[in-house]
């Protein structure tokens, strides 16, 4: 009921590299239900809480039963390089991707290079 996964940071964007730690935690009512998934791994984005828990609609109002684990995690990982600002979990990354892109990559590099040496 608790799976551990990994994805990587999408090629030729800012999270390029990293390797990221998630947790997957299925219910008894899955697949009617989402599982509950977070990152384990400290992440800079703006629909990422500190505590790791992802708003992507897929794991909230917009789930199907039709999306298999494959999917959540292809789903996370497009919302890595083409997050929604306008709904933020961390407003701090939210504008600085709006007013300071550079700064912001710069930050999800930091993260991305703590991804390699991160237990």
């Amino acid at each position: 009921m608790l799976w551990n996964a990994v994805i990587f940071g999408p090629d030729d964007t800012p999270w390029d590299g990293g390797t990221f730690k998630l947790t997957l935690q299925f219910s008894e009512d899955y697949p009617n239900k989402p599982p509950t998934v977070r990152f384990i791994s400290r992440m800079f984005h703006p629909n990422i809480y500190a505590d790791g828990s992802i708003c992507l609609d897929i794991l909230q109002n917009q789930w199907s039963p039709i999306y298999d684990v494959a999917a959540i995690l292809t789903s996370i990982q497009s919302l890595l390089c083409d997050p929604n600002p306008s709904s933020p979990a961390n407003s701090e990354a939210a504008r600085l991707f709006s007013e300071n892109k550079r700064e912001y990559n710069r930050k999800v590099r930091e993260v991305v290079e703590q991804s390699w040496t991160a237990d």
